[in-house]
């Protein structure tokens, strides 16, 4: 071959083991990013779980909360009731005696 000719060869050869170098590298970046959707949306997935367990939780202890105040509510009327019932007894032992 003609000095011309295996310089243009070279030249080729090295052309092409760039583009082949580009292509894997593409390929692999490809690869990378289809992992990263799909990491993406198992994460999105897990969010969107993550809030529907949020919002019953909430639901619940709003529920709890409201049955603790209504409890409370009643515990303060018994103990209001009582209250009246031993004083009331008391005035009864006193004017007895």
């Amino acid at each position: 071959m003609t000095p011309l000719l295996d310089d243009a060869m070279k030249r080729l050869e090295s052309a092409l083991s760039l583009l082949e170098a580009s292509v894997s590298r593409r390929t692999d970046a490809d690869k990378s990013r289809g992992g990263l959707e799909t990491e993406l949306q198992l994460m999105q997935d897990d969010r969107a779980r993550l809030a529907v367990e949020l919002d019953g939780a909430l639901t619940r202890l709003h529920r709890f909360e409201a049955a603790t105040e209504d409890v409370s509510h009643r515990v303060r009327q018994a103990i209001g009731e009582v209250q009246s019932v031993l004083a009331g007894a008391g005035q009864r032992d006193e004017g007895e005696e």
